[in-house]
């Protein structure tokens, strides 16, 4: 896999240390790269700097579910739906109770 789009989104970020949308897309690049240890650590900055940002905590409890971390997940499904609920971003809480409903019946 081509480490371009990871290097451009690393010197934008040079740049633009505070922008949550690069941070996220940081986070997924790292992910979709397969550095997951990576992907985890720029999700957790991301959600430290911008705890409002509503989009990290879906792919932030994806991450954690994929690693085994089941808690992790559950954690980050509802401090996303706190954070939804807070923006009346239906569609995300949407997503977010879904995703946590899935993880509670596979416990």
């Amino acid at each position: 896999m081509s480490t371009q789009r990871l290097e451009q989104l690393l010197d934008m970020l040079k740049d633009s240390p505070d922008d949550a949308f690069l941070g996220f897309a940081l986070a997924m690049e790292y992910d979709k790269l397969g550095q997951y240890s990576e992907s985890l650590g720029a999700f957790l900055k991301l959600r430290e700097t911008h705890p409002d940002y509503v989009g990290l905590y879906y792919h932030l409890g994806k991450r954690f579910e994929r690693s085994g971390n089941l808690e992790g997940a559950e954690m980050s499904y509802k401090e996303g739906i706190e954070v939804a609920q807070r923006q009346g971003d239906k569609h995300a809480l949407g997503e977010l109770r879904a995703a946590l409903a899935a993880l509670e019946d596979e416990g």
